[in-house]
């Protein structure tokens, strides 16, 4: 429903030294590697949209490493639609090793010095890297005041990017060529939050990092001399790769001496993979911690299907339809609408080719009109069931009723969420950071929607009725357990010490009357800690 963004995704690939270039290597040769960046950005494309970039590594160049990084969609950062420009900036920016993001902000300034890679130059080539980050530190507060309060600190982003980058410089201060393996085991113990990087310097070694509660997905695959990490599996399977491994969470991958090795880096705990990326982030072709984005979606549609033959509210017949809210519905929506005998059709059409930058200044009502089309030939009469993946903060989603139902003639809609009510913030990537701004608290008294709330609920939003997936659903969809998932912001329950805290602030905050996210309060009111 385009209400709910993520972070950001991060890639990364290397060709070792080898007498024979790897078939998945460009036609170019393994010293144009970087090249596969685009390919792989653009399949990540889902996971942000506002900026773009890879740094690389040439050691026959006087910029040994260099970055390279713009606002806009990846088509418009590297200017694939002009061939002749994108050439130049592959030319300029070949090697054999390169690091890539996508970035969607949930927080820092939407301009380019926000945009990822970080690089921090040095005469020294191990403390010359570029960085890359997929997540947000819950304690970013504690840690940037930390970094004030040495001396002589100052830092010119309001990021925490910035701050692992000078975290990281801190480690690799001494002289002696640092122990990388170590250099990320003590900055582990004082990260708090999600945490999935990917670093290069200007000695050609490399580092790919999942964080100890393995928030965000991260896999890696290597076939002969080629090796290459992702977000995502999609963007490795569309490159050829076919065994590609789940990097477990505290692990991390060190290149090295043209030899790669797969480490621990920080004890093992429990887990809280975000269920939101088999739900909603991830594209529903990749496979995340062995489980299917796609099958997990379809499942949650199956369960949709059981609770609505429980509720027995909607007659299921020739007038009753399913149709899903584009896209990240489509999966779901399907296969309730098998379960449940009816059709599943397309009664809402997509605007695919009107940019995320094109419709940012106009109102909601007028960016859901050129968004979403209903289709008056599928939908005029008819008792639609409408399949929503989430509801975070609703004001998109009554816009897109309110059209479904007079530009589209539905005679009812019936709104069915395949999620929980969102209940709490997140603080570990997900632009929702505080409980006021949601949709659901204002309605629940319990942990658990009561029929009476559900039709308060459908009535604000302009809904015949409306339903939500229970709890128990999401880990039984997804297929692991409970304990394995973070779900906080539908149990308020945090997996980390900072969590909590600031969910204890957003709570106080509820009712008051500043709009900043929790971080910022936290900042402002020297909460971090």
């Amino acid at each position: 429903m385009a209400e709910l963004h993520h972070e950001c995704g991060i890639a990364a690939v290397y060709h070792f030294d080898s007498p024979t270039p790897s078939p998945l290597a460009p036609p170019q040769g393994p010293g144009q590697v970087s090249r596969l960046m685009p390919r792989m950005l653009l399949d990540l494309q889902n996971r942000g949209q506002l900026a773009a970039g890879i740094a690389s590594y040439n050691p026959e160049r006087d910029k040994i490493l260099d970055t390279y990084k713009q606002i806009g969609s990846v088509i418009e950062a590297f200017r694939l639609n002009h061939q002749a420009k994108s050439e130049s900036i592959m030319r300029e920016y070949s090697g054999r090793a390169a690091i890539g993001h996508v970035r969607y902000a949930t927080c820092g300034a939407n301009d380019r010095s926000y945009a990822q890679p970080f690089q921090r130059y040095h005469g020294r080539k191990w403390k010359w890297f570029s960085l890359a980050f997929n997540g947000q530190l819950a304690n970013y507060t504690e840690l940037r005041d930390d970094l004030l309060n040495r001396e002589e600190y100052h830092l010119t982003r309001n990021t925490d990017t910035e701050i692992i980058m000078h975290y990281l410089s801190y480690e690799l201060r001494h002289d002696e060529r640092p122990d990388l393996v170590q250099v990320f085991r003590n900055l582990s113990r004082k990260f708090d939050g999600a945490y999935n990087l990917v670093f290069l310097n200007a000695m050609g070694e490399m580092v790919v990092v999942r964080d100890p509660k393995g928030f965000r997905p991260l896999c890696y695959a290597r076939e002969g001399p080629l090796f290459a990490a992702a977000s995502e599996s999609v963007a490795l399977a569309n490159l050829g790769f076919k065994n590609i491994i789940d990097l477990e969470p505290g692990e991390m991958i060190l290149i090295q001496d043209n030899e790669m090795r797969v480490v621990r880096y920080a004890p093992r705990q429990s887990s809280s993979h975000c269920f939101f990326e088999w739900i909603y982030f991830a594209n529903v072709a990749s496979t995340l911690d062995h489980r299917s984005v796609y099958l997990s979606r379809a499942a949650l549609g199956k369960e949709l299907a059981v609770q609505e033959h429980k509720l027995g509210k909607v007659p299921l017949d020739d007038d009753t339809v399913v149709v899903p809210v584009p896209d990240t519905g489509k999966a779901a929506a399907d296969a309730m609408a098998y379960e449940l005998g009816v059709p599943s059709v397309e009664g809402l059409m997509r605007n695919r080719y009107v940019g995320r930058t094109f419709i940012e200044g106009v109102n909601r009502i007028d960016r859901v009109r050129m968004k979403y089309t209903p289709l008056r030939e599928v939908l005029e009469g008819k008792r639609v069931l409408l399949i929503e993946d989430t509801i975070v903060r609703s004001t998109t989603l009554k816009s897109l009723l309110h059209h479904v139902r007079e530009r589209g003639g539905a005679k009812e809609i019936h709104v069915r969420v395949a999620c929980p009510p969102i209940v709490a913030p997140c603080f570990y990537g997900i632009d929702m950071s505080t409980v006021r701004e949601l949709f659901a608290p204002r309605f629940l008294k319990g942990d658990r929607p009561t029929v009476a709330e559900q039709e308060a609920m459908a009535k604000e939003l302009g809904a015949d009725s409306l339903f939500y997936l229970p709890l128990e659903a999401v880990a039984r969809c997804i297929n692991l357990p409970d304990d394995q998932l973070c779900r906080a912001c539908l149990t308020g329950q945090y997996p980390t010490p900072t969590g909590e805290r600031l969910y204890q602030l957003a709570v106080h905050n509820r009712n008051g009357h500043d709009d900043s996210r929790t971080y910022e309060l936290a900042l402002a009111n020297g909460n971090g800690r």
